[in-house]
């Protein structure tokens, strides 16, 4: 039954404590607001503060002369040191059919989803101060119940993570049957279960082995938060912890990435890698497809950058030696270097396919370095497909022969971007609309430079004859083709599969 007395001795003590600031004492204080409950006529005395081993805080108060010790706290903790029961009619021992009882109740509002506290007193006598000694032979006053509901938006948050291959684990303080029934209400498996007292027991060796299978770690203490963190870690698992308490900073230090919110203690948000502005589990999916997507797109630079300037000093070395002349003049080059650059820069503004972001990708330099060989090699060859039409075909002297391979070379690498940048069929992957408007202008602008007069003369080049643009664009056009081709053989015989280790996303 709803009891005043309960109420009222619940409050005095969620608003007389002066230790660690917790969301459920706010809970009780802000009731009693609400139920114009004061501390007036009520003097503290002492105080016995909460601990995570008693897991319980005791309020020494006195009111019209007589001093009472109210003590708040984990209901079998509690339980463990009361010997009576209030009742209507008189203080009752408290039997073990009376604690069947009361543990029956406690269970059945934790599987309705109510997080449950429990209330104990005893009358004491006058003395100097009061220590944990003084919690015994207390009397059982009444449960105390808190609805704490998941939001709505935290299934559809769990399940957008399970998607993108992060597996969600729980990691709390409170009992099994309010954590296996919020579980259930976000899409966890409330069965997969190990509590506090289980993994006690357990070697290192069995936490590694159980850890990784398990969904729901309950009823555990402080110190078990960070081994549960290195088990993960230790049977290859990368993990993120969230928490916001005093008691997640040793996780979230050990965590590969501590993450914590704007309203965390201090030390919590000292401890974390990233804070949250906004307490949403959305916004974790959303860092990590950004996250995916900016390495991805990273990974596209650095591969086909690297690929180009490969094949070009291939071809450069190669052909020096040869000709009469430099192959490209040094002008030539740092102005196709600075006009490639554009089309380069806008590829961090590019879409990534999406099963890109259904797993986590990590950094391979063998993949980087194959790719590099055999897009290198292919451009060189290209390379000197254009040197041998410009020479044997048109029989080009310098400037000819400069302002073709300039034409070429460039457009070649800019085009060719589009085939690189994705491992489906280049017309069945949409690029951003910048990267497009920068690469069609950086083209246009490299098709006229060699009719643009002075501009022309200051970097070396010449017109190019209608047969001449012609061979130049049938070359480009044959090396998108080709390397289209190269890349699926690529994909399907050189590129490795790199599958990326689930990360684990802790959650307390």
């Amino acid at each position: 039954r709803p009891s005043e007395s309960v109420r009222r001795l619940a409050y005095l003590n969620a608003a007389l404590e002066t230790g660690i600031a917790n969301p459920l004492d706010a809970a009780l204080v802000a009731m009693g607001a609400a139920a114009k409950l004061s501390v007036s006529g009520v003097t503290k005395i002492d105080e016995i503060p909460y601990d995570f081993q008693r897991r319980r805080l005791t309020i020494v108060l006195e009111q019209k002369g007589e001093r009472l010790l109210a003590t708040k706290g984990a209901f079998a903790e509690v339980l463990t040191i009361c010997t009576s029961i209030a009742a209507p009619d008189g203080d009752t021992a408290l039997t073990e059919a009376r604690r069947g009882e009361l543990e029956k109740f406690f269970q059945a509002k934790g599987e309705d989803g109510f997080r449950v506290l429990a209330l104990a007193t005893k009358q004491v006598k006058a003395k100097s101060d009061y220590t944990q000694q003084d919690e015994n032979g207390l009397t059982f006053a009444g449960f105390l119940l808190f609805l704490d509901p998941p939001k709505d938006t935290a299934a559809e948050a769990l399940a957008g993570l399970r998607q993108a291959g992060i597996v969600t684990k729980v990691i709390s303080g409170d009992n099994r049957h309010v954590t296996a029934h919020v579980a259930r209400a976000v899409g966890l498996d409330p069965e997969a279960m190990l509590t506090g007292q289980e993994i006690a027991a357990m070697s290192e060796e069995a936490l590694w082995h159980r850890a990784p299978r398990t969904d729901l770690f309950v009823e555990i203490e402080p110190q078990q938060k960070e081994r549960i963190v290195r088990a993960l870690q230790k049977t290859g698992h990368v993990v993120g912890y969230l928490g916001d308490g005093i008691n997640d900073a040793p996780a979230l230090h050990a965590a590969d990435i501590g993450i914590s919110v704007d309203g965390a203690v201090d030390v919590a948000r000292e401890s974390a890698d990233i804070v949250l502005l906004k307490p949403d589990l959305g916004v974790l999916r959303q860092g990590v497809e950004d996250g995916r997507r900016t390495f991805a797109n990273t990974l596209k630079y650095i591969s086909i950058s690297i690929s180009s300037n490969f094949g070009n000093m291939i071809s450069m070395a190669l052909a020096t030696p040869l000709l009469p002349f430099l192959p490209m003049l040094p002008k030539q080059i740092l102005l196709n270097n600075l006009l490639a650059d554009f089309p380069a820069l806008a590829i961090s503004t590019d879409r990534v396919d999406p099963e890109q972001l259904k797993r986590p990708q990590g950094w391979d330099i063998h993949y980087v370095g194959r790719f590099m060989l055999v897009f290198g090699i292919a451009g060189s060859a290209f390379d000197f497909l254009t040197f041998g039409v410009l020479l044997l075909i048109f029989h080009a002297g310098d400037q000819l022969f400069h302002t073709g391979w300039f034409v070429v070379n460039l457009i070649s690498q800019l085009v060719v971007l589009l085939v690189l940048r994705t491992k489906r069929m280049a017309w069945r992957s949409r690029s951003s609309p910048l990267l497009l408007a920068i690469m069609a202008t950086v083209v246009a602008v490299t098709l006229l430079l060699p009719y643009s007069g002075p501009i022309a003369a200051v970097f070396g080049l010449q017109p190019l004859t209608a047969r001449e643009l012609a061979a130049s664009l049938a070359i480009v056009v044959t090396y998108v083709a080709t390397t289209e081709l190269i890349k699926h053989w690529f994909y399907r015989r050189f590129a490795r599969s790199r599958r990326g280790r689930a990360p684990t996303a802790a959650h307390d």
